[in-house]
């Protein structure tokens, strides 16, 4: 990121344990840039993806190839400021509502994907009022059968949406978008749980929590059975610190 730019859209592209990152200035005008460039992918990172993405080449390339990587991790960020780079979590959740509500101010036409039928159907009714001007062009869940995804892709692929936010978890949302979107236009970003939180079925952590970036812990709380994911979290810290020494 150059120290004297005055670019809203400046950014470079830097690495976590070989991982790429991106340092933003602005990572929402990073993300509208990337619709005024013809459309790419943005991708969220943090410390448990980081550690998976080492060990998912398919991930890793998924990732190696968005035209956007924010920091949304506390270990990310971290991990950046032991290289001198000092930048601010950029929660992927807060982004892709600021671009929802970018979309329904300029006309843009926005599709979702993923998440359980029940919570799809919350969105379809409520986004629209929550957001005047919405175009919701295309809204559909991710538990659809096998068959029925070549279709919905082609859907995509001919809808040209401005807007499309997947939430089929990782790795299946990066890896998806990325062989999808190739050659689309518009803004493709994964958005992990958002949709959950959107609906109302589940919380995000209290205000709190996010200042002192331990929201893992209240999805930990939320989700027991994410424990053994969590496990990547002190590999991260022990990885980062090591290659520091080396």
């Amino acid at each position: 990121m150059d120290p004297v730019s005055t670019n809203p859209d400046d950014r470079r592209r830097c690495s976590v344990l070989g991982v790429p990152v991106d340092a933003c200035r602005d990572v929402r005008a990073a993300a509208v840039g990337l619709h005024a460039a013809g459309g790419g992918r943005i991708v969220t990172l943090n410390a448990e993806m980081t550690m998976a993405a080492r060990a998912n080449p398919e991930l890793g390339q998924a990732i190696a190839t968005a035209n956007l990587v924010i920091p949304d991790g506390a270990g990310v960020v971290w991990a950046l400021s032991l290289q001198g780079v000092n930048v601010v979590k950029s929660a992927g959740i807060e982004l892709s509502w600021s671009l929802l509500r970018y979309a329904a101010a300029h006309q843009w036409r926005v599709a979702l994907v993923g998440s359980a039928p029940a919570v799809m159907d919350v969105l379809r009714r409520d986004l629209p009022q929550r957001l005047p001007g919405l175009n919701l062009a295309l809204a559909v869940d991710g538990y659809q059968p096998a068959e029925a995804w070549p279709g919905l892709e082609a859907e995509l692929r001919d809808l040209k949406p401005d807007l499309v936010l997947i939430a089929l978890g990782v790795p299946r949302q990066e890896t998806w978008s990325q062989r999808v979107c190739q050659g689309a236009s518009g803004v493709w970003m994964g958005v992990g749980g958002s949709f959950d939180v959107w609906a109302g079925v589940k919380r995000r952590a209290p205000a709190w929590m996010c200042r002192w970036q331990i929201e893992w812990l209240y999805r930990l709380l939320q989700e027991p059975s994410r424990w053994r994911r969590m496990l990547s979290l002190p590999a991260f810290v022990w990885d980062v610190l090591r290659k520091g020494r080396a």
